[in-house]
């Protein structure tokens, strides 16, 4: 399935040296139980450039952030909150990072597109519109 996440050119994306070990880590811990999107969150983390949170940009989507996205397959603009898995609840919006669409926004920037599979194994192609970083109770989260 790996292979078809790189179907083709992925954006560069870029995440915290902190948030990255975590989010490795627990998609180590649910590739069982979640073997799409942990392998697809693996391939996501190891591609990533990775820095210390005080070189982290401030329009890059980590965790808890508020994010824009056009989805070019139906030209819907979505605004979601990428959260952990236990927080995910789509009547609020709260999308996790382990679902493909949430380990398709990981360290995305506003401008940047990216061709990522669906549930259903189809293609989908989304763009980033805009991230607003959490609030400070968000990121504690």
């Amino acid at each position: 399935m790996a292979a078809f996440a790189r179907g083709g050119a992925r954006p560069p994306i870029v995440l915290s040296n902190g948030e990255a070990d975590v989010l490795y880590a627990l998609a180590l811990k649910w590739r069982q139980r979640h073997p799409l999107s942990a392998r697809l969150l693996l391939d996501e983390l190891e591609r990533a450039r990775t820095v210390p949170e005080g070189q982290l940009p401030r329009d890059a989507v980590t965790m808890n952030s508020h994010v824009v996205f056009v989805d070019h397959a139906s030209g819907a603009e979505h605004s979601v909150q990428l959260v952990y898995p236990a927080a995910a609840d789509m009547a609020r919006q709260r999308v996790s990072v382990l679902t493909p669409i949430g380990a398709a926004l990981i360290g995305m920037r506003p401008g940047r597109e990216i061709d990522w599979p669906d549930r259903l194994g189809g293609r989908r192609k989304l763009r980033i519109v805009a991230v607003v970083q959490p609030r400070p109770q968000e990121r504690a989260a």
